[in-house]
Order: structure tokens, then C-alpha cells, then sequence
């Protein structure tokens, strides 16, 4: 289902929740809002479609992958970034890391350990962010 843009900032300034097996559903509403604002968008949170759970997606070229509890393992050569997010006016600067490494399950519950660079590992630190109530 299509979700609406939250762009309340006390909402998103608050930590999300762990997500359960329960919370897949999750993960497709937020594949269907990406799909639907494709045009401006290539990673959204949870929080961002009203859900305080730790569910992010991620636009990976040829397709969307959704991590349920990703949690950043290591970083390293920090760089400084300009970013914008559908639920804020603007662009803002910040630090991230060129190289990373995530740990997170999948639809099917399944664990995942992988190392992103670059674009890739841009934007998922962005989505962290908004798990953690970090507003930039």
C-alpha cells in the first residue's frame, strides 16, 4: 500500500523499535511508496510512512532491497555529503562513511553481513539515521 510522507519532526526525531517476523508488511508498503515516488526518492525508513520500526529500503540500481534491523558493523574514510529527504525542505550537510558494513534479515528472516560503498553505503547511512531519530 501506498503510505503518506510523514514530515512531523517530533515523529521522526524519535528511535524506532525493533521489527519481528510479524512486521513484513512493513517492508512491502515501503517498496510500494518508494515505487511511487521513484521520481525524488532512492531510500526510505520506516518512520517515514508513519511506522516506528527499524525498517529500511534501499534502491540498489536494479532493484529494492528492504533490511529489517540493520545495524552498522564498521566504517571507515569519512567524507562530507549533501543530501535531501522527502520528508524534509531542503538539503543539509553531513559526514558519512565511504565503505560499510551492515548486518540485517531479509523478508524471509534470513541474516544478512554485507560491505556497501560509495552511493550505496550513502544512502543507507541516511536511513539509519532516521532510525535513530537523527533528523538532518
Amino acid at each position: 500500500m501506498i503510505r503518506s510522507i510523514v514530515r512531523d519532526m517530533f515523529f521522526l526525531g524519535q528511535k524506532s523499535d525493533p521489527a519481528a517476523q510479524g512486521d513484513i508488511s512493513i517492508g512491502r508498503d515501503l517498496r510500494d511508496t518508494l515505487q511511487a515516488n521513484r521520481d525524488r526518492c532512492v531510500g526510505m525508513a520506516a518512520n517515514m510512512i508513519g511506522v516506528k520500526k527499524r525498517v529500511i529500503i534501499v534502491n540498489m540500481g536494479l532493484g529494492d532491497v528492504v533490511m529489517y534491523n540493520p545495524v552498522l558493523l564498521q566504517k571507515d574514510s569519512p567524507y562530507e555529503a549533501e543530501e535531501g529527504c522527502l520528508s524534509l525542505d531542503g538539503t543539509r550537510k553531513t559526514t558519512r562513511y565511504q565503505n560499510i558494513e551492515i548486518e540485517y534479515r531479509d523478508d524471509t528472516w534470513k541474516k544478512h553481513r554485507q560491505r556497501y560503498s560509495g552511493w550505496f553505503a550513502q544512502i543507507i547511512q541516511h536511513e539509519l539515521d532516521h532510525l535513530e531519530g537523527i533528523i538532518i
